[in-house]
């Protein structure tokens, strides 16, 4: 018989065509494992001894075995209803349990915790095992000295055993190597000990493939996923002839190597993207770098950035880029006839008091002057360092009333009350509340206007987004209303993204970290000359609404892959389904 068989040749091929496919190599993996599991991997020989008379040998070493008190006589696993078969097999194939390829399936009992010891035998748990692979993982090894009844040999593990894991994640696996050592078994591990012609690497291959998954994962019990023994034994396997269990092992080894390569050299290139992007953003924000150079690393990085992005979740540093070049003036160019910063907050000054005095809030404390050396970076010209105080009214909200959920202060409410959680989730504009007050809420409270940017400084540290209608807000959120001349607080809004995680530094290291109001005073936000503020909240409301874009389509294109991949898998094995049948007619 002629079939077509994959072959290494015809793997990259196929993966020359999804290689764009983030999941690409997983989900070869997993059509290698299920070509092997139905005999499309490797060609069958008719001179091969078909598996049922495999299962006839095997039946009667195991009848032998109980006999001579070798092994347990065992229940016989029940009967595979021929309408019930998943799929039709290769000739010279049968269907068979677990049950009936073993010697015996058991698992360990639950006091060896007081057999724990530095130095002995090595103990296989449930983290030794993996999904992945049946290589045993042995960078965390627990040490026992076992105990002399039956216990320590009824679960003393042989060259061959094969372990699957029967609570929690349910199917992981191990395959006990030659030359291994003493080693045992816990409660949450079932040892398969095959029949001695078996004890081969088919079956562990096997358990790991799609095939073989889906019946670990429907039986599952309880809130805790578990697996009973009886279980194990009724697992049906696709048995193929003796000879081919060993071409198709040789065969999915070497698609497999082949595989981990594919890995590597994708794992390289990825590395050298990510380094270059590092190189780039290193290059914008090196505060060495003189001003000739600053316009054109922006642009080198605008232009190169996008090409080096090649997943959604990429489009984060290259948002937070943008806001970096922004708030150091090196986004748009500066214009020396643009009034400076410093005459901007003189003008401010007294109407930033009066608006305080008119919201109901005390006067603002003085605040000390900058200190030139602890500025993070130098200005560009016509720049100045100014605080929240300085370029608007900032206080933190109101919510006296205990406990803040007391329902006389919500019942036929109207007023929004935005919280923490609002403001988290508002990528910078906060379009939802949480709950809505009445007039006792609102009278315990503080209502902002729309346009006020807000702070978290709980729970979420340093979330901030502005408000697009007018809201109450708690003592955990802090609130800027930016004075006439800024329009809006969409600058400010801006600047709290960069200097996110610097500000969470300030939070003391307790369960629930915090800032206080006192802290935010004392941030140093760069001011720039107004008409070049709303240059620069033009240009990067342009770059975000194109990370908007390129982020929709990345999504769009790694969906479009995955459904690519899926329909290329089903073709690959359409047409080594379609060659074998041509080639059996």
């Amino acid at each position: 018989m002629k079939d077509a068989p994959l072959t290494a040749a015809r793997l990259l091929a196929l993966y020359d065509r999804v290689a764009d496919s983030e999941d690409a190599i997983p989900r070869l993996r997993r059509f290698v494992l299920d070509l092997a599991v139905r005999g499309k991997l490797v060609a069958q020989d008719a001179g091969d001894e078909p598996a049922a008379e495999l299962l006839k040998r095997i039946a009667k070493e195991k009848a032998r075995l109980v006999k001579a008190g070798e092994v347990s006589k065992e229940k016989s696993p029940a009967p595979l209803p021929v309408a019930d078969l998943p799929f039709e097999l290769p000739h010279g194939w049968a269907w068979t349990r677990l049950g009936s390829l073993s010697q015996f399936v058991t698992s360990g009992s639950r006091d060896w915790a007081k057999h724990y010891s530095s130095e002995g035998a090595i103990f296989v748990r449930m983290g030794n095992l993996s999904k992945d692979h049946y290589r045993l993982r042995l960078d965390h090894i627990q040490r026992v000295k076992p105990p002399s009844d039956g216990e320590g040999t009824r679960t003393r593990l042989e060259a061959g055993d094969i372990l699957i894991s029967i609570t929690g994640d349910v199917g992981m696996l191990g395959l006990v190597p030659e030359g291994f050592g003493e080693a045992y078994i816990n409660q949450h591990t079932a040892m398969v000990r095959p029949m001695p012609e078996l004890k081969g690497r088919y079956l562990a291959e096997i358990f790991r493939s799609p095939f073989a998954q889906k019946q670990f994962n429907e039986p599952q019990r309880g809130i805790k996923n578990s697996f009973r023994l009886t279980d194990v034994t009724q697992l049906v396997v696709p048995l193929p002839p003796l000879a081919e269990q060993r071409r198709i092992v040789g065969r999915v080894e070497e698609l497999m190597a082949l595989c981990d390569q594919l890995q590597a050299a994708r794992a390289e290139e990825r590395a050298v993207r990510d380094r270059l992007t590092t190189a780039t953003l290193s290059r914008l924000t090196d505060p060495d770098q003189s001003v000739e150079a600053a316009p054109q690393n922006a642009r080198f990085a605008l232009q190169t950035l996008p090409t080096l992005t090649t997943h959604p979740d990429q489009i984060k540093p290259l948002r937070q880029t943008i806001l970096n070049l922004a708030i150091r003036g090196k986004l748009v160019e500066q214009d020396p006839t643009d009034e400076p910063a410093a005459e901007l907050l003189k003008r401010i000054g007294k109407e930033v008091a009066a608006k305080r005095k008119e919201m109901g809030l005390r006067p603002q404390d003085k605040l000390p002057a900058v200190d030139p050396s602890e500025a993070p970076f130098e200005l560009p010209t016509c720049w100045a360092w100014a605080r929240f105080p300085e370029v608007g009214v900032f206080a933190r909200g109101k919510s006296k009333h205990r406990p803040r959920n007391d329902q006389s202060l919500y019942t036929d409410g109207t007023v929004p009350f935005v919280q923490t959680g609002d403001v988290a989730r508002s990528a910078g504009v906060i379009t939802t509340h949480s709950s809505v007050y009445n007039e006792n809420g609102l009278r315990q409270s503080m209502l902002w206007p729309a346009g006020t940017m807000c702070i978290t400084i709980a729970a979420n540290i340093a979330d901030s987004g502005i408000l697009t209608f007018d809201a109450c807000f708690p003592d955990s959120v802090v609130g800027l209303v930016a004075a006439s001349p800024f329009e809006n607080a969409r600058f400010f809004e801006y600047f709290v993204r960069t200097a996110k995680a610097n500000l969470t530094e300030f939070a003391p290291a307790t369960a629930q970290k915090n800032i206080n109001l006192g802290i935010l005073e004392m941030v140093l936000i760069p001011l720039p000359p107004l008409a070049e503020q709303h240059r620069i909240v033009a240009r990067v409301d342009a770059l975000m609404a194109l990370c908007d874009q390129l982020e929709s389509s990345l999504t769009t294109t790694t969906t479009t892959r995955s459904r690519l991949l899926e329909a290329l898998l089903h073709e690959a094995l359409d047409g080594v389904l379609g060659v074998q049948s041509e080639a059996a007619a």
